[in-house]
């Protein structure tokens, strides 16, 4: 499970599409206007997190609805973003302003 979660989270469009569905369900569609993505290219990117298991596919009548497939996922990706904020942020690196890096 380990490795699929950090497979979505490897790029920057399921990452977003994930916390897109952590605030709430989504039908395709919305998802790819909110996201201002092509739906070809959001078909893909949910297709890649089902295949995961991280989204599941709710189907409402003629439509098809997405959601995370578990509520924990959801504080999972709050934890996560938590601790990124926190190692950028302590990552100083004394050459940065001369080297610009870091």
């Amino acid at each position: 499970m380990r490795a699929r979660f950090g497979r979505a989270l490897a790029d920057p469009i399921r990452c977003r599409i994930l916390l897109a569905l952590r605030q709430a369900p989504a039908h395709p569609a919305d998802l790819a206007d909110a996201l201002e993505i092509s739906r070809t290219r959001l078909s893909n990117h949910l297709a890649c997190l089902r295949d995961c298991g991280l989204v599941v596919a709710v189907p409402v009548g003629r439509r098809t609805r997405y959601e995370l497939a578990d509520g924990r996922l959801g504080h999972a990706l709050d934890d996560l973003r938590a601790a990124v904020v926190a190692v950028e942020a302590d990552k100083a690196c004394p050459d940065a302003i001369e080297k610009g890096c870091c």
